[in-house]
């Protein structure tokens, strides 16, 4: 079986700032995942972000300097949430979604915050990301619970999604819980069918992960939006296979949005062909980026 987590600590954990008042809450989880992985941050701010070229020299508009400063402000929290942490910092003149969306297929985890502004779901290069990232995403949605289990919606084969969130429960220390839909609940029919195939799914993690503690859930359609509810307000962390036509993705895009006044436990989306096969560059500065500016070392 492949292991996403052996590519996980070959490859730094990126997080995107951008300029919103509560941006830099975002640098805090991606520090403390870094450091649980045992690998580097890569801060990457997109100037002039949402401002095109010909915004730039406006009155109101940020010029670059002030995204040196962004970056730095960021390098500096980070070593302070965690500091012998190496941390650097790229500077970059592509819109966020292109910045972002270059910088996972050289990360082994994309880390990212909702658009507080944004009235409804995660904002626009949230929700771009969720279906384009070329690594895991994370969607920093508020709030870190330091407990509660890690919540993983596992299909009825065994997919790496499972494994990420096993992996995940190990660095944490808590439990997980695997949710399965099943399809007929009303009748009663097809229950023991539904359980054998999330069981064969969470096996070959579990014992893998024997010092994670487990438990299944089975849930039918109607109970879809109460249960990632609940689990986006108790749980430490919910992974979701990421583009996958079912139940979780949607639903957890507008769960804990800006406009419902809560916050949220993160959100984990894991591509369907990660681990991925073609070789990558172990660092950024074995990546071709000549359009990015680095600044930021080992404090």
């Amino acid at each position: 079986m492949d292991s996403a987590v052996t590519i996980e600590k070959d490859l730094p954990v990126v997080v995107g700032v951008d300029g919103m008042p509560t941006g830099l809450r975002v640098v805090d989880v991606a520090a403390a995942e870094a450091a649980s992985r045992g690998v580097p941050l890569v801060v990457v701010h997109a100037w002039p972000g949402r401002y095109g070229p010909s915004h730039r020299r406006r009155p109101g508009v940020p010029d670059r300097a002030q995204g040196h400063h962004l970056l730095e402000l960021a390098v500096i929290r980070a070593r302070n949430a965690v500091p012998d942490l190496e941390v650097r910092a790229e500077l970059t003149d592509e819109s966020p979604p292109e910045a972002l969306l270059a910088a996972s297929t050289r990360a082994g985890l994309l880390v990212v915050g909702h658009r507080a502004d944004a009235g409804h779901g995660w904002g626009p290069t949230a929700a771009y990301l969720a279906h384009h990232s070329a690594c895991p995403l994370m969607v920093h949605r508020g709030t870190t619970p330091r407990r509660g289990p890690v919540v993983v919606a596992a299909s009825g084969v065994p997919s790496v999604t499972v494994g990420c969130g096993f992996a995940a429960a190990a660095r944490a220390g808590s439990a997980l819980v695997a949710v399965h839909l099943w399809d007929d609940p009303e009748s009663g029919r097809g229950r023991a069918a539904a359980d054998e195939r999330l069981a064969g799914a969470v096996a070959p993690w579990s014992s893998a992960w024997s010092q994670v503690p487990s438990r299944r859930l089975l849930i039918g359609a109607v109970d879809v939006p109460y249960t990632v509810d609940r689990a986006a307000q108790r749980a430490r962390l919910v992974v979701a296979g990421m583009g996958h036509k079912g139940w979780v993705v949607e639903v957890l895009y507008h769960t804990g949005a800006a406009g419902s006044g809560r916050t949220a436990c993160p959100v984990l989306l894991v591509p369907p062909a990660w681990p991925r096969r073609r070789a990558l560059p172990r660092t950024t500065e074995e990546a071709d980026a000549p359009q990015r500016e680095r600044v930021g070392h080992r404090g």
